[in-house]
């Protein structure tokens, strides 16, 4: 049973599912120290001074329904421009992987040619 426990935690996608959990735990803290400390003041500013968070009507807190809706949309755009980041440099990887295989083919079907040609006026 042990043995099975230690091939299960040691695949490659349980460790890379734990790299993602903590590098995300660490990208959600940056993400929201930008909402409170640097978005969310501008924010206040442009509206007028107001704290969202602190809009209510009696004991109805709407305001930070708001904030979380504002956190929520500023984390899902921070994270997509982070994945497009991430997927320009991985296009860029394909392109040039593509590129050598695509040389390799090259060099192959020159060979092969060089071959026949060989052996065509070897028959001769």
């Amino acid at each position: 049973m042990l043995n099975e426990f230690k091939k299960f935690a040691m695949r490659g996608n349980v460790i890379d599912l734990a790299v993602g959990v903590i590098i995300g735990g660490a990208f959600g803290k940056i993400v929201s120290s930008l909402v409170a400390d640097i978005i969310m003041p501008i924010v206040t500013i442009l509206v007028g001074k107001v704290n969202v968070s602190e809009l209510a009507y009696g004991p109805l807190k709407y305001g930070v329904f708001i904030q979380s809706i504002i956190d929520f949309l500023i984390i899902a755009f921070s994270i997509f421009l982070f994945i497009k980041f991430l997927n320009r440099f991985k296009k860029k990887e394909e392109t040039k992987a593509a590129a050598v295989q695509a040389d390799k083919k090259e060099e192959l079907l020159a060979e092969i040619r060089d071959l026949l040609r060989a052996e065509k006026d070897f028959s001769k």
